[in-house]
């Protein structure tokens, strides 16, 4: 079966067609390296190149003083895409350094296994920046451990991430700034994270567009650990087919390779998967994953992915089945990855959740909705529960503040929501003033102090006694009571600061067509 080719010019050129109608090579790139000769191929890996010392002095004065024409020189933009001239170098790499630090310095982040803070190694930056290059040039530096660092999933369980030292992210960042040109061309239309330009947001633009030509039916895809299973001699030989530089190549391997710090301070050896956490990461596992979006493009199937999560939809519940099948047994066959069970299955796309979101087609209308997953429900409510406990002992205002930093980012990423969600937004609305009303009550504390209020927020003076003193409640059945409601309004809460997310997509509706929603725009 071939994919069919979109002629409706509402999508943007290139989103939709395969990689070979674009003109572009089969993923991987470059000359494949037979079986027989990967053994002599990874071997080059650990050798390090040689270079004299005048050589090294001189380009890292010219990649660390004058990064930007060193990078122009470095690496010229070939105009075939799949077969860049130049591939990435060390020298490329170095010229780099001094962005890669601006870039992680602004997104900050914790300490590594070393202690030293971003403030630390920005003191002494100028003085270790020539000291690193030297070393890179000369395939003599040598990453330091991973201190791991466990997180709650949101369906449960934990997941690791592996922060590095500030001087490793530097330098990972600086890799993955040469490397993002070589690769990132010929990644597949359909892949959307961690890429410039790409967001969940396109990530869903794009699935709306397959439910609405009739795909209503999604195979749901997770891969089992995805980051913790990555081989790392088969990323290497994928690496090395583009990636000509043997310093290059032998610093990630010792990456891949580095050690991690366990919470209880015993250090623990690798040899597979990548560290989840690092600058480097997301690109390393987009170039592994590129394989499978080549084998699904030539197989003519319909799929969104977004880092490990890959949605392929079809029309029935029977070809859905027929396409689980045969596409997990070439992800455990040919890329040696697990499918997870539990989490996969083949259903109709509003029982499921992708990227925080589900889509139905309204049995109206006929349009495809974009609304909020039942996780992404559960979510927030978990959310807001946090930020506004019971036992809250600061100032009501303070409170909001702090709930506001949540919500303003929330409603940013949620706004895409189509029209049938307004209800949502005005429920959750609802449920974070009941808890702020709690709140006040609690500082409240006495029926007798909660009664006074009240009648001096506008609230008959009977009505207010009798239904404070009106049996044994809770403080949190208290903040339910009609009384208590009609004290505390909105408009209190609203004036002291509390955003409300129905409002702001009222406002944000009001702005936009609907269809404007669900246009593409990936640059």
């Amino acid at each position: 079966m071939t994919r069919q080719n979109n002629e409706d010019p509402a999508v943007p050129e290139g989103v939709r067609k395969s990689a070979r109608a674009r003109g572009v090579e089969p993923r991987g790139g470059g000359k494949r390296i037979p079986v027989n000769q990967q053994a002599g191929q990874l071997a080059l890996f650990s050798e390090t190149a040689e270079s004299s010392d005048a050589k090294a002095e001189e380009v890292v004065v010219e990649a660390v003083e004058r990064p930007s024409e060193t990078a122009t020189n470095a690496a010229p933009k070939s105009e075939d895409k799949t077969s860049p001239a130049t591939p990435a170098s060390m020298e490329e790499v170095v010229s780099h350094l001094r962005e890669a630090f601006r870039k992680i310095a602004s997104n900050r982040g914790a300490q590594g296994p070393d202690g030293k803070s971003i403030d630390e190694v920005r003191e002494h930056l100028d003085v270790l920046l020539p000291k690193l290059a030297a070393e890179l040039l000369e395939g003599r530096y040598t990453p330091g451990a991973i201190r791991r660092v466990w997180l709650p999933k949101a369906g449960g369980g934990k997941r690791g991430l592996g922060i590095p030292n500030v001087i490793d992210r530097m330098i990972q960042e600086a890799v993955r700034m040469a490397l993002e040109p070589l690769y990132e061309p010929t990644f597949h239309s359909s892949s959307h994270g961690f890429r410039p330009g790409r967001s969940c947001h396109t990530a869903i633009a794009e699935a709306t567009e397959y439910v609405d030509e009739g795909h209503e039916w999604v195979v749901d895809l997770d891969l089992k650990s995805f980051f913790d299973r990555v081989g790392h001699q088969r990323l290497m030989s994928r690496l090395a087919q583009r990636v000509t530089d043997g310093r290059v190549l032998t610093l990630i391997g010792r990456w891949l390779k580095a050690e991690v710090v366990m919470p209880d301070g015993v250090r623990v050896s690798t040899d597979m998967g990548v560290p989840q956490g690092g600058p480097l990461s997301p690109l390393l596992s987009n170039i592994v994953l590129d394989e499978l979006d080549r084998e699904l493009d030539q197989r003519g199937h319909r799929f969104v992915r977004y880092a490990d999560d890959c949605n392929i939809y079809v029309r029935s519940e029977r070809a859905g089945k027929r396409v689980m099948a045969s596409v997990t047994s070439f992800i455990e066959r040919r890329l040696r990855l697990e499918v997870n069970e539990e989490k996969s299955a083949v259903a109709r796309t509003e029982e499921r959740h992708f990227v925080g979101f589900s889509l139905r087609r309204d049995p109206l209308e006929g349009d495809v909705e974009i609304g909020l997953s039942k996780r992404s429900r559960e979510r927030i409510d978990a959310r807001t529960r946090e930020l506004t406990p019971r036992n809250w002992g600061g100032s009501l205002r303070g409170c909001i503040r702090k709930l506001n930093e949540y919500l303003v980012g929330w409603f940013g990423f949620f706004q895409i929501c189509t029209n049938q969600e307004e209800r949502t937004f005005a429920t959750v609305d609802a449920h974070i003033r009941r808890r702020l009303r709690a709140i006040q009550l609690k500082h409240w504390k006495r029926k007798r102090t909660i009664a006074r209020k009240l009648v001096q927020l506008g609230v008959k003076r009977k009505t207010a006694w009798r239904r404070v003193y009106a049996g044994r409640k809770s403080t949190w059945a208290l903040s339910h009571d009609p009384a208590v409601d009609r004290g505390l309004r909105n408009a209190y809460f609203a004036e002291r600061g509390l955003v409300s997310i129905a409002e702001r997509y009222r406002r944000h509706t009001a702005q936009i067509d609907a269809p404007a929603q669900l246009t593409l725009q990936l640059g």
